[in-house]
């Protein structure tokens, strides 16, 4: 469903290597918002809620929630180690437009929930 590159996944492991707790994991999700419609949003998260999917890559726990997995199924999550603009990328196949900054999306049917960027 969702996959890590292995710089992603290198980098998630270096993050959940400084985590407290064993049960730490990538939590991915989608919320209503941003200059296109819909944004990604990544957090280390120790809860489980019901209807969470749980997704085993190389080792890394990665969770997302029943909403967002919809949005985020054959979804890539990448990391670039660049001087300017580095970070995590998300490269959705359900996005069909996505703003200049790489955060926020638009599946062709979130357009009313958008906008405007500042």
């Amino acid at each position: 469903m969702l996959t890590l590159t292995p710089a992603a996944r290198a980098k998630v492991e270096a993050l959940l290597a400084r985590a407290e707790d064993p049960h730490t994991a990538l939590r991915v999700f989608v919320s209503p918002g941003g200059c296109s419609g819909l944004s990604y949003g990544m957090t280390l998260d120790t809860e489980r809620q019901e209807g969470d999917t749980i997704i085993e890559d190389g080792g890394v726990r990665i969770v997302v929630d029943e909403m967002s997995a919809m949005y985020l199924a054959g979804a890539e999550i990448d990391y670039v180690d660049a001087l300017m603009g580095g970070g995590f990328t998300i490269h959705n196949p359900n996005a069909v437009r996505s703003c200049a900054c790489g955060h926020s999306f638009d599946t062709g049917r979130d357009a009313a929930t958008a906008r405007p960027c500042h």
